[in-house]
């Protein structure tokens, strides 16, 4: 279910408001154990989806590095590298 959640700090281009919901998504389906929640706990859902979302605005906009910004093309690279390694048979 977290597998879409990924470090969102120090990348150039800085990470959009459609990628940090998107990764507060996946940590309120991970946490509730929902992946689509019913009618009744929809509103409490996406509420939390919101909350979480704008904390993490909140923490990356307030995060300070001396490091250069990473390269986005490069670390998926990267990334599909590693998998490629696990996944190999």
């Amino acid at each position: 279910m977290c597998r879409n959640i990924r470090t969102l700090y120090n990348f150039a281009p800085p990470a959009t408001d459609e990628e940090i919901r998107a990764a507060a998504l996946q940590y309120v389906r991970k946490i509730s154990g929902f992946n689509r929640p019913s009618q009744a706990n929809e509103a409490a859902f996406y509420a939390a989806v919101d909350e979480i979302a704008a904390a993490s605005r909140r923490l990356l906009d307030a995060l300070q590095t001396t490091a250069p910004p990473k390269n986005r093309e490069e670390e998926a690279a990267k990334a599909r590298a590693r998998a490629a390694l696990r996944f190999s048979s």
